[in-house]
């Protein structure tokens, strides 16, 4: 494949790599050929150690459409449908070491919301819209919601699954789809300041902090405090945790935040 026949670009500067859907003639969506360069795209970010921060951006009017509905009606001659692969895009963005942020300028159906539901940090414009259309085609959001019920408040989950029903930014935000819905003309400065606070966490902290963030619920809450304690003692004395304090004590940057 040639870089002209890309179904995800690939960019890099000051620490960020943006990975842009680039598939504008059917909406972005979720074919097997996109999703496997998105995969790929992931690995190679997180492999690049000069790499602190991933973008998730789009060409043309749409974010992702959901499933490549073509491709899936021409497999049901072998008795399998593409959508299975969308797990795997999920898991990856989901457990990424590296913080993942949406940058959603446009509309998102099914699978596509699935994919912003699982970056860390999802910033969209006010004006654009999503929707839960799978249960109107006769499925269900099934592994996306593997994702996206993480993120939805149950109640709205409810009414967004059942009905198909399109949403704005502003209810995306409001029920925990998104973190942040801004004017159109914000956007790309609100996910640069967003990349711009991350740079300056530590990577190894970052992941960690991820960590954190993925736990379930503790059962036995002194057990949990005491594994806590053990977990934030070896970070205060790891390298980068040294640095940390050393670069604060001295009214410096960190060693690990990109210089332009």
């Amino acid at each position: 494949m040639t870089s002209s026949d890309a179904l995800v670009r690939v960019s890099t500067a000051r620490g960020v790599t943006t990975l842009t859907l680039d598939s504008p003639h059917n909406r972005n969506a979720l074919s097997t050929p996109l999703m496997t360069e998105l995969l790929d795209g992931l690995a190679a970010a997180v492999a690049d150690d000069t790499v602190r921060v991933i973008v998730l951006d789009h060409t043309g009017p749409v974010f992702c459409s959901g499933a490549d509905l073509k491709e899936t009606a021409a497999a049901y001659a072998s008795g399998s449908v593409p959508a299975g692969k969308l797990g795997d895009v999920l898991a990856a963005v989901w457990e990424c070491p590296k913080p993942v942020v949406a940058r959603v300028a446009g509309p998102a159906r099914a699978g596509g919301l699935g994919l912003i539901a699982a970056a860390d940090l999802a910033i969209c414009a006010e004006a654009a819209t999503f929707a839960f259309t799978e249960v109107r085609i006769g499925v269900i959001p099934a592994v996306i919601s593997a994702t996206v019920l993480p993120r939805l408040q149950p109640r709205a989950a409810a009414e967004l699954y059942l009905t198909g029903d399109t949403f704005d930014g502003r209810r995306a935000a409001e029920v925990g789809l998104v973190t942040a819905a801004v004017p159109a003309a914000e956007l790309d400065q609100a996910v640069a300041r967003c990349c711009a606070s991350l740079v300056r966490g530590a990577p190894t902290a970052l992941a960690g902090a991820k960590e954190l963030l993925r736990r379930p619920a503790a059962t036995d809450l002194r057990a949990e405090i005491a594994e806590l304690a053990a977990r934030s003692t070896g970070y205060f004395l790891s390298e980068e945790g040294r640095e940390g304090v050393a670069a604060f004590r001295e009214k410096r940057p960190a060693a690990w935040v990109p210089v332009d």
